[in-house]
């Protein structure tokens, strides 16, 4: 079978390489690696949503799929730098099933101080009663339609009432249908940017959805 980015054990030797990237005026030196997706360069869909956003305030928030933790580790940069408080109400945390990934992105997590505001583990690892004020993604599109929108369902779920979900999909990989299907799954969806053939939506979990 061939590997992808989303297998939970890739058998493609494991080769590491460094990355610079900027976020929301943050530097990031980070490590990706092989088998890991956006190896050794920031993606272009997770740079449009870092130019096209500003950062979630302080709460509980979500990076699905994580990969080697730019997206959640962003966010934690940005707090500290702001002066917020590492505790038990300020925390990222990174769901990835790519175990390399997960390994990279703790280690990155360490490696800039960020431990006490970051962790990255398995998607079975939090509790289920553990909810959410965002989510932040670049979604694992290339799963199947099925398989994401299951994916979506269950953390979105996850959400506090009014929390909301932040994301970016490429157009041409269903950016603007999913765009409505969240919609009538009962997250009101809005496009926030469109750029280099890539959609940020947003969406929201309403205060009485069940």
């Amino acid at each position: 079978m061939t590997d992808h980015y989303f297998s939970a054990d890739p058998s493609v030797p494991f080769a590491r390489e460094p990355l610079t990237c900027e976020a929301w005026g943050q530097r990031l030196d980070l490590v990706s690696g092989s088998g890991v997706y956006s190896r050794g360069r920031l993606d272009i869909g997770t740079a449009v949503l870092f130019r096209e956003t500003e950062p979630p305030e302080p709460g509980h928030v979500l990076d699905l799929g994580t990969g080697y933790g730019v997206i959640g580790l962003a966010v934690a940069a940005t707090w500290r730098a702001h002066g917020v408080p590492a505790g038990a109400a300020f925390g990222v945390t990174g769901v990835e099933v790519n175990q390399r990934a997960v390994l990279l992105a703790n280690q990155n997590a360490a490696a800039l101080g960020l431990q006490d505001r970051f962790i990255a583990c398995d998607p079975d690892l939090p509790p289920a009663d553990v909810t959410y004020d965002e989510i932040w993604s670049n979604p694992p599109i290339r799963i199947g339609k099925q398989a994401l929108h299951d994916l979506l369902l269950h953390w979105f779920s996850r959400l506090r009432p009014r929390g909301r979900a932040v994301m970016v999909v490429g157009k041409n990989l269903g950016g603007d249908s999913l765009q409505g299907w969240l919609t009538d799954q009962g997250y009101p969806t809005t496009r926030l940017a469109s750029a280099k053939g890539f959609r940020v939506l947003e969406s929201h979990r309403e205060a009485g959805i069940e």
